[in-house]
């Protein structure tokens, strides 16, 4: 059967809330919830999965936009990711997630995608996408993880039979600004730690957030917390436009003077979430933010990595990066 056909669903589009949340409740399992539609579509494009029914949530006007919070931020989940880049609060306050944003993709994916698209996409493991039985499928073996398989994206920690790593650059740093997620469900609302919404294959190796069927991702909250700090973030890809990672970092430091106060560091494509070197943050609390505190984060920065055949390059670019967060350059 020929690729790039729709397969047959009914579609559903709300607008509102209210009535997003009724539908993803009584259609569960069966409704494929949809932003901008970046990921989705393709796999019913490809024909890898299919879905008895679409809520496309883009007619959800209280789902866009950027509000002030007390000094922090709450962006509604269909916010796209050009707005967010372009924000005039998002770049005063948080200049990491404005610089993360900017990153995903091309001008024109961004110009669709959505800030609760980029977070609950999929994963890009080659193997899972192109409908082979591994483990995140159903199966019983990775494919990726062998002598010969295919890795050089793929995991250096953390990895639970599943290697394959997120590919959200906007976790990231919502992970280092320590967000909340707002989730929306039957039972009502509840927020969930950025840090603790995305999961392992060793919690949930079919899915990638902590997302119940039925909730719905409608907001991300910063808290004022780490507003106006010396922010770094850069991404290494193969290509500038369109790749996704090989490896990113998102650092947050809050400085008095010359001194690091606190700091939150976060490596992108080293695992299946975003991976927070907490003991980088500790080794350099309290330290001045030159050379000497730089090299020494980066050299604890892949303390446990288990590089696959072809990942080893990992591990030093990721020093490399954390070298250049701490020094700022």
């Amino acid at each position: 059967m020929s690729k790039d056909m729709m397969p047959h669903f009914d579609l559903y589009q709300p607008d509102t809330v209210e009535a997003a949340v009724d539908l993803a409740g009584r259609l569960g399992a069966d409704g494929w919830l949809v932003g901008g539609g970046q990921d989705s579509y393709d796999w019913l494009k490809n024909r890898i999965k299919r879905t008895p029914a679409v809520v496309d949530l883009s007619g959800v006007t209280a789902l866009k936009g950027v509000r002030d919070l007390e000094g922090g931020l709450e962006i509604g989940a269909l916010t796209t990711l050009t707005e967010i880049e372009n924000d005039p609060l998002v770049k005063e306050r948080f200049g990491l997630l404005a610089q993360a944003a900017g990153r995903v993709a091309s001008p024109q994916i961004r110009n669709a995608g959505t800030l609760g698209g980029n977070l609950c996409q999929d994963t890009r493991c080659w193997y899972y996408r192109a409908g082979v039985d591994c483990y995140r499928a159903g199966g019983n073996m990775c494919y990726a993880d062998t002598p010969e398989g295919q890795n050089r994206e793929h995991a250096i920690f953390n990895a639970s039979r599943c290697v394959a790593v997120t590919p959200s650059d906007t976790a990231n740093a919502l992970t280092a600004l320590d967000a909340r997620m707002v989730i929306r469900g039957s039972s009502g609302e509840r927020t969930v730690r950025a840090g603790e919404f995305f999961v392992g294959p060793d919690v949930n190796i079919r899915r990638m957030t902590a997302l119940e069927t039925g909730e719905i991702l409608t907001a991300v909250r910063i808290p004022a917390t780490w507003a106006g700090a010396a922010f770094y973030f850069e991404k290494i890809a193969d290509r500038a436009a369109w790749d996704f990672a090989l490896v990113s970092i998102s650092a947050a430091l809050q400085l008095d003077g010359n001194k690091i106060r606190d700091a939150r560091i976060v490596c992108g494509a080293v695992s299946c979430v975003p991976h927070r070197l907490r003991e980088v943050e500790r080794a350099i609390i309290g330290s001045p933010r030159n050379e000497d505190t730089a090299k020494r984060a980066a050299a604890l920065a892949s303390a446990g990595a288990q590089p696959l055949a072809f990942n080893q390059f990992k591990i030093p670019l990721m020093e490399n990066l954390v070298l250049r967060a701490i020094r700022g350059t």
